[in-house]
């Protein structure tokens, strides 16, 4: 398992230590112009001067890159991760759009501020970041925590969303599976025994908090799905961490939805099969929305 995958994959491992970077820390801040830049060669993502730009909200200063031109795409990144994390989908994308992705709160180049960290406020956070740019109606992408984050983005603020594909994503803890669930409190307790004496308590507080989206986050109503009017696309992995079950309740309770689940994929799919991911996040952005139905068909009539 990669060191940056997200902290739901890496259950029943150190590898969280790992994962703190310079996220709480102050942002820097980059002097990217308005106009979008190209793909980077030599730069990675997430850490392009010539794409960069950075924004402060209630406070708090917020890190970002923007690549390509065309109809404007907000990738939404998971637990633990940053902008870094879709590597593999940011140059196909910015052949035909303009893809904006930020690091969310406290991980990557953002700051963590002072509030207690929840998808609800990270949600806002991708909202302002919207407003700093003056756009609607983007077409926005979520990866597990991302994922949860775009839901919450276009039932609070729907003049912000236009379409949005989810992969991975819960409404509520249980949504994982039980193995992850165990995992989790169990990379809890871990971190909680280090924290008498440790040299860096401010980390290990925030990985908590981490943790603490994970085990004890979200709480999003079933019925509150139902206020997203736009076409929205739910995907997960056939080995996912989060139950099939479940994904399939967010794909039925979402009236303009379309449902991929992957076969023999996991929750990395996005780093693990690009290729199949990307093509299929892009038919759905790029093609007009279908919902047809076998019983349209007329066979039994």
């Amino acid at each position: 398992m990669r060191a940056k995958s997200h902290l739901a994959v890496l259950v029943g491992t150190a590898a969280l230590i790992t994962l703190m970077g310079g996220g709480a820390a102050d942002a820097a801040t980059t002097s990217a112009a308005g106009a979008p830049a190209p793909p980077p060669t030599a730069a990675a993502y997430g850490s392009n001067p010539g794409a960069g730009a950075s924004f402060v909200a209630g406070g708090t200063r917020f890190y970002f890159e923007s690549y390509g031109a065309g109809a404007p795409m907000l990738l939404i990144h998971g637990n633990g991760q940053s902008i870094e994390s879709f590597k593999e989908q940011i140059g196909e994308f910015a052949i035909h759009h303009r893809v904006i992705a930020m690091d969310s709160r406290g991980q990557g180049k953002s700051q963590l501020g002072t509030a207690r960290l929840t998808y609800e406020l990270m949600a806002e956070d991708s909202n302002a970041l919207l407003d700093n740019l003056g756009l609607k109606n983007v077409d926005v992408l979520g990866w597990s925590d991302g994922g949860i984050i775009g839901l919450l983005l276009a039932i609070h603020h729907p003049d912000k969303v236009g379409m949005l594909a989810v992969m991975g994503a819960n409404i509520q803890p249980d949504g994982a599976y039980q193995w992850a669930v165990e995992g989790i409190a169990r990379m809890r307790k871990r971190i909680e025994a280090q924290l008498p004496g440790a040299k860096n308590p401010e980390a290990l507080q925030f990985q908590l908090q981490l943790l603490d989206l994970l085990g004890n986050q979200p709480h999003i109503p079933l019925s509150d799905l139902a206020k997203i009017q736009i076409p929205t696309l739910i995907m997960a992995g056939d080995r996912d961490v989060i139950r099939d079950e479940h994904t399939l309740s967010l794909f039925h309770a979402i009236q303009k939805s379309q449902l991929a689940m992957f076969p023999g994929a996991t929750h990395m799919i996005p780093e693990e099969d690009p290729a199949r991911f990307n093509k299929t996040v892009l038919d759905f952005f790029d093609k007009p929305f279908a919902m047809p139905d076998s019983k349209d068909l007329g066979w039994f009539d």
